[in-house]
């Protein structure tokens, strides 16, 4: 990424060894240094995650024992808020590669990660992903391959989530559909056939559902520019590890732009699909319509979740092109171009093919 330095917002921590930088090693549960060996394991005994109940905190930030002020960086083009640890002159956010300024920091609250999903792959893997990925594709230029890629340039980042849970009930009210056939006949002469034509009987029906919605996944920050795909956006949340500040060692950590109370909107809206998904099941019958449905959540909690994602992009003509892959399981997404004359050589073959086939079949 253009203008990003290896010194970014990062939490550090030194080897008590040699004073060098210990950083995360994807995958595991330790710290390494890279230069003398040493490693230092990270406490995972903390039994399971912490929820947070929901109202106090959408009255209020919450309370000093699961929030603390960070210091922060904006970037004034795309809108990521960077959490700064180490004391740099200058740095460049790592979705733009815009110039953060440090003497813009500032201080704001914030709620304290209750879990984080570490990193399950570094970064010469991810690296080996994107150039699987640019041999992959279609229509690309031929030189293609090589276009100005730094591997150090791609990073690894923390990227805010809310997960919500809640107790929901629902009472709905709908349709049951039943399927059943009749006998037409169409056409006439020699082209008169048979068909059957599907119908649908259907019956008033209403009902009360209820069941537990588990980590309703929200994400936390917007960007103008370089925004994480959706097609990426998928994480196995079993892997979930009590949030600890060494998991963050050597990675960049990206604080929440979407507050609470806008996630909470949003995984309302979640928990309506969901329960008008189990008011269908409920109906049964070939096929079902909600009519109407209100509902009611219960024992609402929330954790804030840092998830990783490697991001960076590349060079090619001129133009800068982003790409993102998951930090979990690989997945990868992101910008590419396109050879305009493949496109059409392909385009002018299928046409040819198409052409001597009709004329050969007249």
């Amino acid at each position: 990424m253009e203008g990003f330095s290896t010194k970014k917002s990062e939490l550090k921590k030194s080897c008590i060894n040699c004073g060098a930088e210990l950083t995360y090693a994807p995958g595991t549960t330790a710290l390494t240094c890279d230069y003398c060996g040493y490693k230092e394991t990270i406490d995972t005994s903390k039994n399971g995650f912490e929820e947070l109940e929901l109202k106090p905190y959408l009255k209020k930030m919450g309370s000093l024992s699961n929030s603390e002020e960070i210091t922060i960086l904006h970037c004034k083009n795309c809108g990521a808020n960077q959490h700064i640890k180490d004391n740099y002159k200058s740095l460049a956010c790592i979705y733009c590669g815009s110039p953060l300024i440090i003497e813009d920091a500032y201080h704001e609250e914030w709620i304290l990660p209750g879990a984080v999903l570490p990193f399950q792959i570094d970064q010469k893997k991810a690296f080996q992903i994107f150039k699987t990925w640019v041999e992959s594709l279609w229509f690309a230029p031929d030189d293609l391959k090589k276009a100005a890629i730094d591997p150090e340039q791609t990073r690894g980042l923390y990227v805010p989530y809310w997960t919500f849970d809640a107790q929901l009930y629902a009472h709905y009210t709908g349709k049951r559909g039943k399927y059943y056939y009749i006998t037409k006949t169409i056409g006439s002469g020699k082209n008169r056939k048979t068909v059957k034509e599907r119908r649908t009987r259907w019956y008033a029906t209403s009902g009360n559902i209820s069941g537990f919605i588990d980590d309703t996944l929200i994400k936390a920050s917007s960007q103008k520019q370089g925004v994480i795909p959706k097609k990426i956006s998928r994480w196995n949340l079993k892997l979930l590890k009590p949030f600890n500040n060494s998991f963050l060692s050597g990675f960049v950590t990206e604080k929440y732009t979407i507050p609470l109370q806008k996630g909470h909107i949003e995984s309302n809206k979640v928990a309506k699909t969901i329960a008008k998904n189990w008011a269908r099941r409920d109906i049964g019958g070939d096929t079902q319509k909600v009519t109407s449905i209100d509902i009611t959540l219960t024992n609402e909690t929330f954790k804030h979740i840092l998830l990783p994602v490697y991001i960076s992009t590349y060079s090619f003509k001129g133009k800068r092109y982003s790409f993102f892959v998951n930090g979990e399981n690989g997945f990868i997404a992101g910008q590419r171009p396109y050879s305009i004359w493949k496109i059409c050589l392909t385009v002018l073959t299928i046409i040819g093919v198409i052409t001597t086939i009709y004329w050969y079949t007249r």
